[in-house]
């Protein structure tokens, strides 16, 4: 089964893409993306995640020249194709290809370029055990909202976590704020409240992270979106991240401080098992979605 890549309305295999040197994604990372998972080859909120490209879209000035159901029916088309039960869509427009300059150049034809690709997936023992985190100071643009290709700051933050052995790097600001993980919202459980950052221009409106707060009050699980200091969440009883990919994925870990009994807590269990419910009924009754990998 191939990987497919639709590039500026063509489809050809992944390997085979290529954009100009002077595209001004590579040149300036002059661009957006998203990300949407595919169970049992049913892309999961799929509108939710082409809305959220067209918002990152409009916040930096870039108009798409396809409407939001013609990118969901390449998209939709591209995951057919492929064959692929289990995969990810990636999602990118950039501003397109010109003359190297600053300024945003005149007639420019944006890139739209999408892809599918099967992931193996996340150990089970990611789930099962939890994982380590380690914090870094924020030091990130200041339009985190927008879903934006230029990650150098994220890259080099799961850098320094994977050379700790962790998984993800917690993010906080100069007062010990929490903000996110460098490619997760983090969510932690006080005195029996499921609580997470509120959205700012700090952190990206995750849509795993929308949905569970939607699905824990349905369920009973009380939640709060505060301020989040870096003592409060080495102090939960309970720690988790989510993703696109990563779901729901309990943390035992921070920095050095191991979370409640140092493993997976049985609100973050709960509140993976209503997600993973949530996903059955989205997808057309599947069984349960095998881990993802981010």
């Amino acid at each position: 089964m191939p990987e497919l890549l639709y590039l500026n309305g063509e489809v050809m295999p992944l390997a085979e893409g290529k954009v100009s040197v002077e595209d001004r994604g590579f040149q300036f990372a002059d661009g957006i993306y998203d990300v949407a998972a595919v169970y049992d080859g049913v892309p999961y909120e799929l509108p939710e995640h082409v809305q959220r490209l067209f918002q990152s879209a409009a916040g930096i000035e870039l108009a798409i020249p396809h409407t939001p159901a013609e990118v969901e029916g390449i998209a939709r088309r591209l995951v057919a194709d492929s064959g692929f039960p289990q995969c990810i869509v990636y999602i990118q427009v950039t501003r397109g290809h010109a003359r190297r300059r600053h300024a945003f150049p005149p007639e420019v034809r944006p890139t739209l370029l999408l892809y599918v690709r099967e992931f193996s997936g996340h150990p089970p023992e990611n789930y099962t055990l939890g994982i380590r985190t380690i914090t870094v100071p924020d030091d990130r643009w200041g339009r985190c909202h927008i879903k934006s290709i230029a990650l150098l700051a994220n890259v080099l933050a799961k850098e320094r976590a994977h050379r700790a052995g962790a998984y993800e790097a917690i993010y906080y600001s100069p007062e010990g704020l929490v903000h996110e993980g460098s490619s997760s919202n983090v969510f932690c459980v006080l005195a029996g409240t499921v609580t997470t950052p509120p959205l700012s221009h700090k952190l990206l409106p995750g849509l795993t992270r929308r949905r569970l707060l939607v699905l824990a009050p349905k369920a009973g699980i009380p939640v709060a979106e505060r301020e989040l200091t870096l003592a409060e969440l080495k102090a939960a009883q309970e720690v988790f991240i989510t993703g696109t990919t990563s779901e729901v994925m309990p943390v035992r870990q921070v920095d050095d401080v191991i979370i409640g009994r140092g493993a997976p807590g049985p609100v973050s269990q709960r509140l993976r098992g209503l997600m993973l419910q949530h996903i059955r009924e989205c997808c057309g009754g599947l069984r349960a979605p095998a881990h993802q990998p981010a």
